[in-house]
């Protein structure tokens, strides 16, 4: 508890309620337009996530290709969030993510015209450098609009639209190619991204006052003399990396590890369980997840993110247990039930508090470490969990990923412990 209240702190002095309203607005025209235009990117990306192996495997490329052309998305976006962070923190987030937009659709417009699935492994490449700078971008934007009393319960609502197109999304998808074709899906794809683009233009200019005080508190407090060559190195990379986002960050990269156990390999589960449409387990993740998201920001606004992070843990651990079990439908909508509760109260509080922790300056490296963090985590989890299914079968694969809940918590644990601890110390120098 000292630690989040500790960071709260920073963020709301102590004369703050007498000098403000209770509530600060959080529904502004800005915010709606860019939680719309995050709806379309994020929809559009769903839609190809579960059919692009499909593709591949019609080109030609056989399961490590399939397994490939996941990972590579994830490594180019976690490899060019640090540098559109850093770029967010002094320049226009609105041209960063015209840049962002461009080069997704640059990808997606061509992958039509790809013959051969090492153009594939190239357009992906290029599909994640898009994806890592709209993400992050349109995350910075979003935070720089939401009033921070309401940072937990912000950070939520805009994680709606991510939900929706994780639920709705990979659905479309399948249904596009199974009644029409790859050309239909890519054409849908291209056009949802480019809506996007064009909503978020709408959106009011956020970030550019945060940009002037990163350029003037790095002039004020930039080295001078000798020193100054020997600091270059590590100002460069914290300028790509927040450091106050590391642990929050450790934490969704373990997350995010089972998340990509179910995006990836669900569907082969299900049919190993004879569950005949594994759709319900997506279906019911994505109510719990807006049932509970509003729900959790309030109580980590008003609570802290302890009341938040540790009880979705075993939301989660609970729900990927019962997944491994699920031999029916009744047992998978059960699983997705529990794991939708957890995942959905985890994954915007760690956001909110990575936020809350970074200085305003700060926000876009502090979401560039966060997004990066839970890129790797799904490209981990296609990666090293494959091949535990291969060698077992997906349930013992989803027990064994579930490893990652008690990892999590553990790691939580301690730290919660030893930041009292610090707390506790620093109270008795006083």
């Amino acid at each position: 508890m000292t630690q989040s209240l500790a960071d709260r702190s920073v963020e709301t002095p102590p004369d703050a309620a007498s000098s403000k309203p209770l509530k600060e607005p959080l529904w502004t025209r800005s915010f709606i337009v860019l939680a719309l235009g995050n709806l379309l990117l994020f929809f559009g990306f769903q839609m190809l996530l579960p059919t692009i192996p499909a593709y591949v495997t019609q080109l030609g490329g056989d399961n490590s290709a399939v397994g490939m052309v996941i990972f590579i998305l994830t490594f180019a976006a976690l490899l060019i969030r640090p540098f559109s962070g850093a770029a967010l923190d002094l320049m226009s987030g609105r041209l960063i993510l015209i840049v962002g937009s461009v080069v997704t659709l640059a990808a997606i417009g061509s992958y039509i015209a790809a013959s051969a699935v090492g153009a594939i492994y190239v357009l992906r490449i290029v599909h994640g450098f898009g994806w890592g700078i709209s993400t992050t971008t349109y995350g910075t934007m979003a935070s720089h609009m939401i009033p921070a009393s309401r940072r937990g319960e912000g950070m939520g609502y805009f994680g709606l639209a991510s939900t929706l197109a994780m639920a709705l999304g990979p659905m479309t998808g399948i249904a596009i190619i199974n009644t029409f074709s790859f050309t239909v899906l890519f054409a849908v794809s291209f056009i949802l991204t480019l809506l996007s683009l064009l909503v978020s233009l709408f959106a009011g200019r956020s970030g550019k006052a945060a940009a002037g005080e990163a350029r003037s508190a790095s002039a004020s407090s930039a080295p001078s003399g000798p020193s100054a060559q020997a600091s270059k190195q590590g100002a460069l990379l914290s300028r790509l990396v927040d450091k106050q986002a590391l642990f929050p960050s450790l934490l969704v990269l373990l997350i995010a590890v089972t998340y990509g156990g179910i995006v990836s390999f669900i569907t082969l589960f299900g049919k190993e369980q004879g569950i005949a449409n594994v759709g319900w387990f997506f279906s019911v993740n994505a109510i719990m997840l807006f049932l509970i998201r509003p729900i959790s920001g309030k109580i980590f606004d008003r609570r802290g993110h302890v009341w938040v992070l540790a009880p979705g843990a075993v939301f989660s651990l609970i729900g990927l247990i019962l997944l491994s079990y699920a031999s029916s439908t009744a047992l998978l909508i059960a699983a997705a039930a529990f794991y939708g509760t957890g995942f959905g109260a985890i994954q915007p509080s760690l956001q909110a508090w990575i936020i809350q922790r970074a200085a305003p300056e700060r926000r876009g490296a502090a979401n560039a470490t966060f997004f990066s963090a839970f890129d790797l985590g799904i490209g981990l989890g296609a990666l090293l969990l494959g091949p535990i299914a291969a060698a077992t079968n997906y349930a013992v694969m989803y027990r064994f990923s579930a490893i990652m809940f008690v990892l999590y918590l553990i790691t939580y644990i301690v730290y919660m412990l030893r930041s009292r601890k610090l707390g506790q110390k620093k109270s008795a120098l006083r």
